[in-house]
């Protein structure tokens, strides 16, 4: 997410979308979301119930820092990587969209009327492409320490780029905030490449961290063989 003053942030406020598009994403939203519901409870057990609840205070807290990306220009932590990477993509992907549901309606952190594609875009694409990124990495994450670190640092910086051209498209099909398309894209997509190196470094310490204490809670790390301890 990027906070500037032109309304070109990815963390949508209200009136940055027209009623027709925002009532798209809402139902895109709410049919990623039923989908996630369904399939998140084969993936709860008594392993990754209680680590989602963490994810999901450590992502509103961390939500709540802001880093310095550019002057005037700070981010933070979108979290769908690192929610992924923990307690996998459909329990991931409802772990964010709390958060984003709790910001919008109880510290106008994004516009309800935006909140469908909020969700969408952070919750839902951002979850979904750092997994699968994740994935195609996953034996670099199994060997050590470090691969999985690069794993979780890769995976966040593509889950941040791929979330904010949500943003993108979205605009281009009903923006109405006043600012040129063109100029809306390149400022998006820019930023977000170095907010995601700020995203990459937070989930890899983060994943790390959770890894070499408890590598079993590492949903990414389930059914593969480790070729060295991740203590070590």
């Amino acid at each position: 997410m990027v906070r500037v003053s032109e309304p070109v942030a990815m963390h949508m406020s209200d009136g940055l979308l027209n009623a027709p598009t925002s009532l798209l994403f809402v139902a895109v939203a709410v049919a990623g979301v039923g989908v996630a519901l369904a399939k998140a409870r084969g993936d709860l057990d008594d392993r990754t119930a209680p680590m989602a609840g963490l994810v999901a205070a450590f992502v509103f807290a961390a939500q709540m820092l802001n880093f310095p990306v550019l002057p005037g220009v700070s981010g933070h932590l979108l979290g769908g990587a690192l929610a992924a990477i923990l307690v996998g993509p459909w329990v991931g992907a409802l772990c964010v969209t709390i958060v984003l549901v709790v910001q919008s309606l109880f510290f106008a952190d994004g516009g309800v009327t935006a909140l469908g594609a909020n969700v969408t875009n952070m919750a839902l694409v951002g979850t979904a492409v750092g997994y699968l990124t994740a994935v195609a990495l996953r034996r670099l994450a199994a060997r050590n320490k470090g691969g999985l670190a690069v794993v979780a640092f890769v995976s966040a910086l593509v889950n941040t780029v791929l979330a904010s051209f949500g943003f993108v498209l979205e605009y281009a099909i009903g923006g109405q905030g006043g600012v040129a398309f063109g100029t809306v894209a390149a400022a998006v997509l820019g930023v977000h490449v170095l907010i995601g190196i700020g995203e990459g470094l937070i989930t890899a310490v983060t994943v790390t961290a959770v890894a070499a204490a408890r590598p079993d809670l590492v949903y990414l790390l389930r059914g593969v063989p480790q070729k060295l301890e991740l203590r070590a």
